[in-house]
């Protein structure tokens, strides 16, 4: 038994190296966020559509809803206006389609249905690709902005899509 008890810091040095793995172990663990940025930190656009900042006016999930290739086509998104006064966002598409979006101060414009819509007369693109906007604002910004096309096949897209007596309103 003397043989036994004489053998000092055995557990000692058990019990540091238990420590030092563990360190070893949460570091290990933890350094994976050192060198990945996390996540939740960045700005992205959480949907199908696109977003923008033109100076004062904050564009968000802006996209275009078309039944086809060559057909009108609805642009949905949303449009915050920072300022103190009413924007005009004038966008133009393909083959000179014209649509104005008036937002107003410090109130979210969302165009998001048939009934508050804004067409442009032709989509060359079909629905799955993008097609580039050019945008310009009454607060002299001015923007190039690729969007998505997307058609009704999903259910939330459905309502989005031009009617003929909303395409008939098109500039």
């Amino acid at each position: 038994m003397r043989i036994a008890a004489g053998i000092r810091g055995t557990k000692r040095a058990q019990r540091l190296s238990l420590i030092a793995a563990i360190g070893i172990g949460a570091m290990a663990f933890t350094g994976c966020s050192a060198i990945n940025q996390q996540s939740t930190t960045m700005v992205y656009s959480a949907s199908d559509g696109v977003r923008l900042d033109m100076g004062q006016l904050e564009l968000r999930n802006v996209l275009i809803v078309s039944e086809a290739a060559g057909s009108a086509g609805n642009v949905a998104g949303t449009f915050y206006n920072t300022s103190d006064t009413e924007i005009t966002l004038t966008v133009t598409g393909d083959q000179g389609s014209q649509t104005e979006i008036t937002v107003a101060p410090g109130t979210p414009k969302v165009l998001n249905s048939n009934a508050d819509h804004s067409t442009l007369s032709t989509v060359t693109e079909p629905p799955g690709s993008v097609t580039t906007l050019e945008l310009s604002t009454s607060a002299g910004e001015t923007a190039t902005l690729t969007v998505p096309i997307l058609d009704g096949t999903l259910a939330e897209y459905k309502e989005l899509l031009p009617t003929a007596a909303a395409s008939d309103s098109a500039l």
